[in-house]
Order: C-alpha cells, then structure tokens, then sequence
C-alpha cells in the first residue's frame, strides 16, 4: 500500500487533537470536518485543513458518511481516521471508505462484523476454548427471558447484542423486575444502535473490568501491550482507569494476554483493538466483547509501553507490519487515567455548559493531558462531556497515584463544573489506595447519588445549555473557520482579518 500522506480525522475533541498530533509526528497533513457549533473548537484550529460538515446534532454532521466522504475528495485526503465514538465501529463507513479508495485506519469491515455482535463473539471465543460469562442466545420474548433467566440464576445483567458505552445494560436482581428491566433495555438499545435484540448474562459479585489493548497486522502478527483495569465506573460508564491491574499476577497477566490474542487471529482481526474480560473475585477470568477501535484509555498503555499506539495505528492501515514479536512488548511502571467532564457530581452529574474563563492544567514530571480545550472556548450541549484524559505514571502504583493527586489539585478550569472533586476523593479512599476496586465501588462508597437527575431537571437544564450554545454560535459566526485553511493560520496571514468581513 501506498504512504498515508493526509488524513481526513472524522471526530471531534480530545480525541481529534489527539490524532492529529500523530499524524503530524509521521509527516501526515490533517482535515478536521466541523459541525456549525464546532467551528472554533480546538481540533479545528490545529488541523492543516478544516470543512463544514453541517448542523450540530450528530446525526446532521458526524454521523453522515456521505458528507465526510465529500470532504475526503475534495481536500484530496487519501486516508481516514474514526477517532472513537461516532463512526469508529460501524462496518459500513469502513466499507465505504474501502470503496472510495481510502485508507480506514482502523479494522476493516469484515474484522468488525466477526466480532460487532457480541453473541456471535461469545461463540467465538467459546469455540476456541476461551471462557465467557454464562448467558443466553438473543431473546425474542419475555417469556424466553423469564425461563433463561431461571436457568442462568440471578442476578442476571441485560445486555444489548450491538451495543457499548453502557446503552441497554441494567442488572435485574430478581424476577419480579426482569420485564420492565426488558421493555427499557430493549428501547434504549432501539434508540442507541438501531436493533433492540437483547440477551442475558449472568451478574457476577463485584468483578473488576479488565481489557486487553492489541495490535494485529496484515500479515497476521499480534501482540498485547498488556491490560487496563477500567473498574470504577459509573452507569456502566468509565471513570478511572489504570496499568496493570493490581488483581493479577505474572501468570494471570500472560493468561489474560494470550487469551486475548487468541480471539484476534481467530477473528482475522487488524489494527488496534481491545479485548475485554470479566475478572472474577476467584481470580477467573470470562470474555465480554472486542472494541474494534481505539479506547478512550489508550494512554495508560502508551505510558508504560512507550508505544505510540495512535502511530501503529497509522503504519499497520498502510501496510506496514508491525516489526516486532511479544517478547518486545515491557510494560515498566504503573499509570492512571482519570476522565475529566463537564459535569457536577454533588447534583446529580447534571452536564454543564459554558465558556471556559480561565484555566490552569497540570504539568510536571509523569504527569500528560489530552486535551480538546482551551480558555475562551464554551462547551457544547450536544456531544459527550469529556474535556481532558488526565494521566499520571509512576515508577509504582503508589507513585502514579500521589501524582495523579497532586494533577488533581494543580488542574483548576473556570466557567464550567467538572467531575475533578469526584476525581480526587475517589484517588484518596482507602480501597482505592490498597487496590481493592471493581464495578460497583461508586455504588458502595460514593456518598452522592449516581442516577441520573429527572426529566423535567434535564429539560431545563438542556434548554440552558442551548441557549449558551445559540449565544455562542452568534458571536463566533463573525469570523467562521474557512474550507480549507486552519483558523489558526488564516488569522496569522497578513489582511486575513480584513479579507474575512463583508
């Protein structure tokens, strides 16, 4: 395959500026698309190149393959990223962009089809002798759940077969609450992934989270860059997340690992991907999903591994093989990542919006941010609230913890709430510093409440939040990005300013 030269990144935020900072480490020139409240946002004015891609709501704008596969041809890009989220595992974007003579840098198509639908990738890994969570086939009736659900034992945990980030999983405790539990799984599923089909699995007594980061080839080489425990968690909902797990020793870590690589290569999987395991109290391990794209937690591994992960993602899509074995993967020291979010913890974790005032961000010795802010910006209503991955290495865990800490205090943003106090009393508890977590640990110790506030609360605070957002679209459409040249720099060339008013 040919060189990737320029890339189209088809995301927003964070995640956006995080690949074009890898794109520009290997030479590569980068197209931001933009949606009508994302022309001043952060990847825009760092990427060589910026289009329109239309309104704010996703489905108008980041959601559309054809409007990203214009900008594609007409900036002349030869490749495309998908970031995470949005269109980073649907199969036909990929295809698509097969079809249209791009580079997807990410699996292809076919490698998301073998493992998108979670019961087929439960058979599969099943087939090949990997453990998976005793559970059922899809459900077509209620009936069907009740009898499952007897056979499998409770609690039982609903799980949307194409589902992810938590959409239409509830954890039923008895039968009594199995059929309501059904109707709201099933209709949030509906609504998240375009298919309500559902199964059952069984629900496990405080496991910890646990993910496996891989890399695979064209060629048919893979390799773990070891795992991630992602157990503290809201709403199914990751928080913090952190390398090596401390549940597992050497022989559970190279148990995981190859269990993990295994699935890949029976799956003829390609580029990054992470394979994710239940972690069970026992010290038993059972496959959950692949994630066929790149994780939100990604740097933690970078960290110890000093493997550009995004980078690998860019030579293995133009056909470069991966150029080294297992024995090459050593992960050194401990790492961990807080998720930082324009919300409020002590009400209810409402989101909250508005332009950032001031800000001071943590720096120092293991101590990274990756970030898609910048003070003058103001936080849309309409996509995810995360602001900053937040992360800290340390020669140990305690090291990594005490300057993760330390971040927390350094890291202060005016304008808008975020979950950084959260951050720093979950750092400071005492099961978190022994180690002892799993997926229920903001359910037992946090002293706020962890459901979501009441309609009529997000209503209201959904109509503020567009009225910030409509504030902010007025004055920025003054001095709109320009097809084809970053903001940046057309503010830098000479008469730009004067060019730009009518």
């Amino acid at each position: 395959m040919k060189p990737i030269r320029k890339l189209l990144v088809a995301n927003r935020g964070e995640i956006a500026v995080r690949v074009i900072r890898a794109a520009r480490a290997r030479g590569i020139r980068a197209v931001a698309v933009y949606s009508d409240v994302d022309r001043a946002s952060l990847h825009v004015r760092m990427a060589d190149e910026a289009y329109a891609i239309g309104p704010a709501p996703s489905t108008e704008s980041y959601l559309r393959i054809e409007k990203l596969l214009d900008v594609a041809r007409r900036s002349g890009a030869d490749a495309v990223h998908p970031g995470y989220g949005f269109l980073a595992e649907n199969d036909a974007f990929a295809d698509a962009c097969e079809a249209a003579g791009l580079v997807f840098v990410g699996p292809p198509g076919a490698s998301m089809r073998a493992v998108g639908d979670k019961v087929s990738a439960r058979k599969l890994a099943q087939s090949i002798g990997v453990p998976t969570v005793p559970g059922s086939a899809p459900l077509a009736s209620e009936e069907e759940a009740l009898a499952e659900a007897r056979r499998i034992g409770y609690p039982v945990m609903i799980k949307a077969s194409r589902g992810g980030g938590g959409k239409g999983m509830r954890l039923v405790h008895g039968e009594e609450d199995l059929g309501q539990a059904l109707r709201l799984s099933r209709g949030e599923s509906s609504a998240a992934f375009g298919s309500d089909e559902i199964y059952l699995e069984r629900g496990l007594d405080r496991p910890r989270h646990v993910e496996v980061q891989v890399l695979a080839d064209r060629e048919g080489n893979a390799v773990y860059l070891g795992e991630r425990e992602c157990s503290i968690q809201r709403r199914h909902q990751k928080l913090v997340e952190e390398t090596p797990c401390t549940a597992l020793d050497a022989a559970g870590r190279r148990a995981l690992g190859e269990a993990a690589v295994r699935i890949i290569r029976a799956s003829e999987y390609v580029n990054a991907g992470t394979v994710e395991f239940m972690l069970d109290r026992d010290g038993s391990f059972y496959f959950l999903e692949v994630n066929a794209r790149l994780q939100v937690e990604h740097p933690i591994t970078e960290m110890v591994t000093g493997i550009d992960i995004v980078q690998e993602q860019l030579r293995i899509a133009a056909g470069e093989p991966l150029g080294y074995g297992q024995d090459a993967v050593a992960p050194r020291g401990h790492a961990i990542e807080c998720r930082i979010a324009a919300e409020d913890p002590e009400h209810q974790f409402l989101p909250s919006t508005g332009k950032i005032l001031r800000a001071r961000l943590p720096e120092g010795p293991g101590v990274r941010n990756d970030a898609g802010i910048y003070v003058g910006w103001t936080v849309p209503p309409h996509y995810d609230s995360l602001l900053s991955k937040l992360v800290t290495w340390g020669r140990d865990r305690e090291e990594a913890r005490r300057r993760m800490r330390a971040a927390l205090e350094e890291y202060l943003l005016f304008g808008v709430k975020t979950n950084i106090p959260l951050h720093r009393w979950i750092l400071d508890h005492p099961e978190f510093v022994k180690g002892e977590t799993h997926t229920g640990f903001l359910a037992d110790h946090f002293p706020g409440r962890l459901d979501d506030p009441p309609a009529s609360v997000r209503l209201v605070a959904a109509v503020a939040a567009a009225i910030a957002a409509l504030e902010n679209e007025r004055r920025t459409a003054a001095a709109p990005a320009r097809d084809g040249a970053s903001p940046w720099k057309m503010a830098g060339r000479p008469g730009a300013r004067q060019r730009g008013r009518k």
